[in-house]
């Protein structure tokens, strides 16, 4: 079999989104990063699936890949990486609150929800938005697809304009190594 077409097509679509991304809004997002850690804000993270492997990631390149040689570190919490919690919610409430309520009571006014889902509308990731908004935290909406609810209900946006799951969580992490690059040239001067 051949599949250069099919890995040509692939590598196309990815370009052409990538080409379509609003650097002016990425811009802000990495702004908003920024000043929680200048403030020493918490930022939480957060997703399912695919989108649930980022926020984990992007935790750890913060955490580690940034902050490891830095005295003043970033703080960074990822939502969906304490499984015990996540599932004793999810049976004692329900899937929907598995996100709200680890940010009930902890976030607060100057911290950051980024939130990631590729559709921007489950329902777990809209609770953790309306949760994040109660408590006066700026909500970024990492996005694909029309954004969906999500991107609605965002301050600042990482959307990547295609209706493809798969191409939107390949830049999806892309975001995340973008910043962390980004970053630790900045904290490495």
């Amino acid at each position: 079999m051949n599949f250069t077409n099919d890995i040509e097509t692939y590598y196309k679509e990815l370009k052409a989104t990538i080409d379509k991304f609003d650097v002016t809004e990425l811009d802000k997002v990495m702004n908003v990063l920024y000043d929680a850690y200048e403030n020493e804000a918490t930022i939480y993270t957060c997703g399912n699936g695919g989108s649930a492997s980022t926020a984990s990631h992007m935790m750890n390149d913060f955490n580690k890949g940034i902050s490891y040689d830095l005295e003043k570190k970033w703080h960074i919490t990822c939502l969906n990486d304490n499984i015990a919690t996540i599932m004793a919610i999810a049976n004692d409430d329900s899937y929907d609150k598995v996100f709200s309520k680890q940010l009930e009571g902890n976030i607060k006014k100057g911290d950051v929800l980024l939130a990631i889902s590729g559709s921007g509308n489950s329902a777990n990731i809209i609770e953790a938005v309306n949760e994040a908004k109660k408590a006066g935290a700026t909500v970024i909406g990492m996005t694909g697809y029309t954004g969906g609810k999500l991107y609605e209900m965002s301050h600042v946006h990482m959307h990547v304009d295609i209706n493809d799951m798969q191409i939107t969580e390949d830049l999806h992490l892309t975001f995340n190594h973008m910043m962390m690059r980004i970053f630790s040239r900045l904290q490495n001067k």
